[in-house]
């Protein structure tokens, strides 16, 4: 298996940057390597409008940006949850993902900006993401959306936080009818084979994980929580159906796969598809990697789908 060209462009474009030490880098030193890359324009996908709100949440409010598409109200909703290793991006760098997520799929996107570490550690962000659904479900009609067709998703870290806030609202007043994951992080142990085979990996590696995965947890034992390790969650039955994507040069590609497996086993009906040439995070590179356009109409439809049962 080869990493796809366009892929490829992406890993030599990190490899030229300055690579930090992990064992001194602090969140607003990456944080600044990151912002100083330009995020991703958002395209013209027709949408109807987009706009910015805020719900409260446990400790104050939290901002969200709705993506409306065309057509007539109510729309289903999708409460988004974006990437970052919980410590760094935002509703602006995975505004371009939602914008298309919204228009393909004919779905309102309520992207939600939820507390980042290590300035709020676990469970803080958890706590954001599953008071976020439960506000926006109460506000659905306002919004023009139908409380009846509610789904979470995300990439990542926000790929986890669907996870688990999927566990957390199963068999609640919340209906979710969907949980979409993009190569989400499911174990803190970060010992997979995928994750030991990307220790030299310039875009993403394990060295990285971890240093994600410190900067999130209190302590090394709060890893073994399947509210931040959804793989270790012993009891999944009943939970919403779920499409997991994976990408076959990401170290979170064997864990986000495994708990594809422990959702079939646990009877949750589960779409799994892989990205073989494909990089963590492709999904987010529109107009510079054609997969990621394909990935995320796949989405638009299991997301379709899911609202029409």
């Amino acid at each position: 298996m080869r990493l796809d060209p366009q892929a490829q462009a992406i890993v030599d474009l990190f490899a030229r940057m300055p690579q930090p030490d992990y064992a001194t880098l602090t969140a607003a030193d990456y944080r600044a390597l990151l912002g100083a890359v330009p995020p991703m324009a958002v395209g013209d996908d027709g949408l109807a409008s987009i706009e910015d709100h805020a719900v409260a949440g446990p400790d104050g409010s939290l901002p969200v940006r709705i993506f409306r598409p065309a057509g007539r109200a109510p729309l289903p909703l999708t409460v988004y949850f974006h990437g970052g290793g919980f410590v760094s991006c935002s509703i602006d760098t995975h505004a371009n993902l939602c914008s298309r997520l919204a228009a393909l799929s004919g779905s309102i996107v309520a992207s939600v900006a939820y507390r980042l570490a290590p300035e709020h550690r676990f469970p803080a962000a958890v706590d954001d993401a599953v008071a976020a659904v439960r506000a926006l479900h109460q506000r659905a009609r306002s919004l023009g959306a139908d409380p009846d067709r509610v789904a979470v998703a995300g990439d990542s870290a926000g790929g986890t936080l669907a996870a688990v806030t999927a566990h957390a609202l199963r068999g609640s007043d919340v209906p979710l009818r969907h949980q979409l994951l993009l190569y989400p992080g499911t174990d803190a142990a970060c010992d997979s084979p995928s994750q030991v085979d990307s220790d030299d990996a310039p875009f993403l590696n394990r060295e990285l994980m971890r240093w994600f995965w410190r900067q999130y947890l209190p302590d090394p034992a709060a890893g073994l929580d399947p509210r931040a390790s959804p793989l270790r969650q012993t009891d999944l039955a009943g939970v919403a159906p779920a499409t997991v994507i994976t990408a076959g040069f990401d170290p979170l590609r064997d864990e986000g796969e495994a708990y594809a497996r422990a959702l079939i086993q646990a009877g949750v009906c589960v779409t799994q598809q892989r990205w073989g040439g494909q990089l963590h995070g492709f999904a987010s590179f529109l107009g510079a990697i054609d997969a990621a356009a394909e990935a995320l109409a796949l989405c638009a439809l299991q997301l379709r789908g899911a609202f029409d049962n």
